[in-house]
């Protein structure tokens, strides 16, 4: 089960990063972490850039309502979800996941 968190704004999504990789993809649930892997290095936020780009096309959101809240320089990251509930960014997530 992927980690989520009430914020004011919205749902912090835990997000476990492996910059670097082949290609960019989220591949489901590692240690209660979505892991999302993408292309880009980990330089000049460049890898964090892809990764909240990647989720937002990937759960089929506006490019306002997804944000990197924390974990600039760590693999371990939270990203916010704008707007939505935990049981709607569940919803999301159970849709694409399976």
């Amino acid at each position: 089960m992927v980690n989520l968190t009430p914020h004011a704004d919205g749902t912090l999504l835990a997000v476990r990063a492996q910059p670097g990789a082949r290609k960019n993809a989220v591949g489901g649930e590692h240690g209660g972490a979505l892991k999302v892997a993408v292309t880009a290095p980990p330089e000049d936020g460049r890898a964090n850039t892809a990764i909240v780009e990647l989720l937002r096309e990937w759960l089929g959101l506006k490019r306002s309502e997804v944000e990197l809240a924390t974990g600039l320089t760590n693999r371990n990251k939270q990203v916010l979800i704008r707007g939505r509930s935990p049981e709607e960014v569940t919803a999301l997530l159970a849709a694409r996941l399976g």
